[in-house]
């Protein structure tokens, strides 16, 4: 088997786990209130492409993800190209932007997860900052996203019933100029999920560096 064949073997085996944790992440972890899921650690296999094989192979990679992502996200999908979905009538441009942000720019980004491998001589933190940056990265198209589409949902995001800190957001409410307030919603909101999943990809991919074979550099 040449090595690009090895290449194309392995990081179609990590695409396939990365949407096998999802589906698993989606039938035992519920939503939150306001959309958004955790997963477990789904990200992970294709911030480890990115890290063995390397940036540039991690890119390719996370492109194909980012296809695949939105074939699981049909639904919401093909809801953004319905009337109503973004305001009055049917907002194309709105669709497309939300299809590029949310899905194609923002799981793409996982193929930062080897910008550190030659940086840190450490594997296991090598591989943890390069995992931060990559969901990190995705989290700010999140933001982007949200902030250009859906900052009208502020007001009602901050005053739902379901909003943990209502203080907070009576305090945000009244002390934020209406554009700022779409953006600190956005902020919040995508923190909610990403924050956490951030977290346990970091800690996650700090103990499986424990294991050599796992971080071999391959190109």
């Amino acid at each position: 088997m040449t090595n690009k064949t090895k290449r194309l073997t392995e990081s179609a085996m990590l695409l396939a786990l990365a949407v096998v944790l999802e589906l698993i992440s989606k039938l035992f972890i519920p939503e939150f209130p306001f959309g958004g899921q955790i997963t477990i650690v789904s990200m992970l296999p294709v911030v480890l492409i990115s890290y063995r094989h390397g940036v540039k192979w991690g890119f390719v990679s996370a492109a194909a993800y980012a296809l695949i992502e939105m074939a699981i996200g049909t639904k919401t999908l093909m809801a953004a190209f319905q009337p109503g979905y973004f305001g009055d009538g049917v907002l194309i441009v709105n669709a497309l932007l939300m299809c590029l942000l949310d899905y194609v720019v923002a799981y793409t980004m996982l193929g930062l997860g080897g910008v550190f491998r030659d940086r840190i001589q450490k594997p296991g933190v090598a591989l943890m900052a390069g995992s931060l940056v990559a969901l990190g990265a995705r989290y700010l198209a999140h933001v982007a996203s949200g902030y250009i589409l859906f900052s009208g949902y502020a007001e009602w995001f901050f005053t739902h019933e379901d909003f943990p800190f209502p203080a907070l957001g009576d305090a945000i409410l009244s002390t934020l100029s209406p554009g700022m307030l779409g953006f600190v919603y956005s902020l919040v909101y995508n923190a909610m999920y990403m924050l956490p999943e951030m977290i346990f990809t970091a800690v996650v991919s700090l103990l499986i560096a424990r294991i050599p074979k796992i971080v071999t550099k391959l190109n």
